[in-house]
């Protein structure tokens, strides 16, 4: 069985917001990628919901140092890799050992790239804040109760995927990632981009956005 250790106890609790943030926001699975002393821990956000969704993917990423050697890529379910953190944390221990993979989670197939990212300059977290907020109270309104689920799609599409007022190369669903990840805080948001991705990152995490290939903001 494949485990992993982290540095103390104040890094497992760190692991454990991001978790519980993450299952708010999409509770499926996580993504963890061991190797070179680090764990990298990814969750989903927004994905298309087919070829013909224009919408962009939209990830979280939250890294954390490790005190054992480690490599694993693997998929598991975030409510029990959840229930494991809750028992080391009773237990005393920073050893967690993988809940069983799974194999349903195809936004876990795109991967994005460890280098070649550019810097591009800062945005004001305030900034990021604002239209996530915004655009929950738009969802929140223009979504009926008991509406199916092509509907409640089609409206965060449309939300999610509108520039932000004052940095258009960045669609507003990586603000909400940034807000409801709790990344959001007085530091600047640092901007990278390499090819269709662009990178939100923060001293507490960091937001991936794969933009369509036709939909390009070039």
């Amino acid at each position: 069985m494949s485990a992993f250790t982290l540095t103390d106890a104040p890094s497992l609790d760190d692991l454990q917001v991001f978790l519980s943030r993450a299952a708010r926001v999409e509770e499926g699975s996580v993504r963890l990628i061991a190797g070179s002393g680090v764990l990298a821990v990814y969750c989903s956000v927004f994905t298309p919901a087919g070829i013909l969704d224009e919408s962009a993917t939209v990830l979280g990423l939250r890294t954390l140092a490790l005190t054992e050697p480690a490599a694993f890529d693997a998929v598991v379910p975030v409510r029990s890799l959840l229930q494991r953190l809750e028992h080391a944390q009773a237990d005393g221990t920073t050893t967690i050992g993988l809940p069983m993979e799974v194999n349903t989670a195809t936004w876990a197939a795109i991967s994005p790239p460890r280098g070649g990212w550019q810097a591009r300059g800062e945005v004001a977290p305030a900034l990021l804040d604002t239209a996530a907020r915004a655009g929950i109270r738009e969802v929140a309104s223009a979504i009926p109760d008991g509406a199916g689920e092509q509907i409640v799609r089609k409206v965060r599409s449309e939300v999610w995927g509108r520039p932000i007022p004052g940095a258009e190369h960045i669609p507003s669903g990586a603000a909400f990632a940034g807000f409801a990840l709790g990344f959001l805080g007085e530091d600047a948001v640092r901007v990278y981009e390499t090819g269709p991705w662009t990178r939100l990152s923060t001293q507490r995490g960091h937001v991936l956005v794969k933009r369509r290939a036709w939909n390009l903001l070039r």
